[in-house]
């Protein structure tokens, strides 16, 4: 006769029953508790891509302003820039006039 195959001191499963409909509750539960935390984040996330376009809208004003406010400068700083020379160009003319040059020898020494 054929022996059979295995050993005969294995420890056989015993077949346990399952309480499935307790298992179905609580795993039903824990979907639950996950899905109300995933529309809270979800609420979240929504508010915080409200508070970043205002706040990029705010961005863009502000650095609008600023371009305006540093052309504005600008503007300012060459206009006194000319004046100051245009009044340096009079005092050395004053002076020149008053050792007694010719307004002649003084564009011929200009270019």
């Amino acid at each position: 006769m054929a022996r059979p195959k295995g050993s005969k001191n294995k420890t056989r499963a015993v077949k346990s029953t399952v309480d499935y409909v307790a298992v179905v509750v609580e795993k039903t539960a824990e979907k639950e508790k996950i899905e109300s935390e995933v529309a809270v984040l979800i609420a979240n996330i929504d508010d915080l891509k409200a508070q970043l376009k205002t706040k990029k809208d705010e961005l863009k004003a502000a650095t609008k302003d600023l371009t305006k406010a540093e052309a504005k400068k600008a503007a300012i700083e060459k206009k006194a820039a000319e004046e100051a020379k245009k009044g340096e160009a009079e005092d050395v003319l004053k002076k020149l006039l008053a050792n007694g040059m010719t307004a002649e020898e003084i564009l011929a020494k200009l270019q």
